[in-house]
């Protein structure tokens, strides 16, 4: 495995801060990334969110649980509301230098009947990474 090129780039800084970087954040849920070496960990980090669900949602979502089946809009909201907590736990996580979350996981909490609370948490880390070892057959990568 070879350093990641085609991941996604985050901002190094929160929104408002310095231009964004071009180095991939890694976030894993595994302890150690293949190939990598820890050389800092920073510490915990998370991202968090309150979604409330709408009056309409709600309606909707009552007369859908009367015939059963998949309630899209609240499907749809608990996507966005991870994506958001995944989000924020990564511009954390670049804020304090980090280039990668490892032991990431996600939980929740109903806060309400209608609200309910998401975060994305792990562990800051830098690596680096290790050179690739030859090919023992030496074949060209």
């Amino acid at each position: 495995m070879q350093a990641p090129t085609d991941l996604p780039s985050y901002p190094s800084q929160p929104a408002g801060g310095s231009a964004p970087s071009s180095r991939p954040m890694i976030v894993t849920t595994t302890e150690n990334i293949p190939e990598a070496r820890v050389v800092k960990t920073l510490g915990q980090v998370f991202g968090l969110t309150v979604r409330s669900r709408s009056l309409g949602g709600n309606i909707a979502a009552a007369l859908k649980s009367l015939v059963g089946g998949e309630i899209r809009s609240y499907v749809k909201l608990n996507e966005d509301a991870r994506r958001q907590a995944l989000d924020r736990m990564v511009q954390n996580a670049a804020a304090m230098g980090a280039n990668a979350v490892t032991m990431m996981r996600f939980d929740s909490t109903e806060m309400s009947r209608s609200m309910s609370e998401i975060v994305a948490y792990g562990t800051a880390r830098v690596v680096e990474w290790l050179p690739a070892p030859p090919d023992p057959t030496g074949a060209q990568r």
